[in-house]
């Protein structure tokens, strides 16, 4: 480009837009996971290896752990821009679903030892991958949905205004009543 010329760019499309917060929502949200996930893991495989815990319950105390890391990167990193009038209703839903997670997780390991026989270390922490990716699709639509909602953007009403028209009482016609 000359020095002379102008940067003209085309306005991004608003299906682009969300499709880019919703990518940026999600690596943020995987950056607190892989964070939750690492304190889990090594929780989990620190109460295997010193206590007499049966697995499925030093698992769970991991993953509650990891919960708890988890909602501090939520609330202040992942979902900062959200509402935070509810905070006793947000928390008490962050747990709720949390602990749908903590079962379904803790599920396939249940599933594996139980089920299945399959208590070597290596196994322990195969189903424990596999049950946090399964928990972690729950947890994504549901903290997203239910637990940290968005705000309402303040400029959708102003920017539908213009293309649904004047409304009837700005255009000097009276407002039509449907019964």
């Amino acid at each position: 480009m000359g020095s002379g010329s102008t940067d003209v760019r085309a306005p991004r499309s608003a299906v682009r837009e969300r499709f880019d917060r919703l990518l940026r929502e999600v690596a943020k949200f995987g950056a607190v996971g892989a964070l939750g996930t690492v304190v889990n893991f090594a929780v989990s495989n620190l109460l295997w290896h010193t206590t007499d815990l049966q697995a499925v319950r030093a698992n769970v105390i991991a993953t509650v752990v990891a919960i708890g890391c988890n909602y501090v990167g939520f609330r202040y990193f992942t979902y900062r821009d959200r509402d935070k009038s509810a905070r006793t209703k947000e928390l008490s839903l962050f747990l709720a679903f949390s602990m749908v997670g903590l079962v379904i997780e803790n599920g396939v390991l249940y599933a594996a030892i139980y089920g299945f026989g399959w208590d070597s270390p290596v196994q322990r922490n195969v189903f424990k991958v596999l049950g946090i990716g399964i928990a972690t699709m729950f947890r994504f639509w549901s903290y997203r949905t239910m637990v940290f909602r968005s705000l309402p953007d303040s400029g959708t009403a102003a920017d539908a205004e213009p293309f649904l028209g004047p409304r009837p009482e700005q255009a000097g016609r009276p407002t039509q009543r449907v019964p």
